[in-house]
C-alpha cells in the first residue's frame, strides 16, 4: 500500500473522529478547529504529493511523507504543551479554591461555636 494512501485514510479516519467529537460536544470549538485545520492540511498534503515533494526539497528532507508525520508530531507536541499550561493553570485554581472553601468552612464553624 502507498504511503500517500494510508496518510490520506488517517487523515480522512482523523477528520471524522473530530467532526463526530464536536457533533456529540464532546471536544470543544476552540479546540477542534485545531484538530481540524491540521487534519486538512494533512489530507491535502497527502493528496498533492508534488506539493510535499517541493516543501520537503526546500527544507533538505529527502523522504517526503516523513515531512508529513513530521509535521503531525511537531503539532501534536505544541498542542500537548498547551494543554499542560492549560492544566497547570486550572490545577493553581482549584488549589486556590480549595483553600477559599476551607477558610470559609472554619469562618462558619467559628461562628456556630460562638453562638
Amino acid at each position: 500500500m502507498n504511503v500517500y494512501v494510508l496518510a490520506i485514510i488517517f487523515c480522512l479516519v482523523f477528520i471524522f473522529i473530530a467532526v463526530e467529537l464536536i457533533r456529540r460536544q464532546k471536544l470543544q470549538e476552540q479546540y477542534a478547529i485545531l484538530w481540524l485545520i491540521l487534519g486538512f492540511v494533512m489530507a491535502l498534503l497527502s493528496l498533492f504529493p508534488s506539493l510535499l515533494d517541493q516543501i520537503s526539497y526546500s527544507l533538505h528532507i529527502y523522504y517526503a511523507p516523513s515531512l508529513l508525520f513530521l509535521l503531525g508530531l511537531l503539532f501534536s507536541l505544541a498542542f500537548i504543551m498547551h494543554l499542560t499550561l492549560v492544566i497547570s493553570k486550572l490545577h493553581r485554581k482549584l488549589t486556590r479554591l480549595i483553600q477559599e472553601v476551607a477558610l470559609l468552612q472554619e469562618q462558619l464553624r467559628g461562628k456556630e461555636s460562638n453562638s
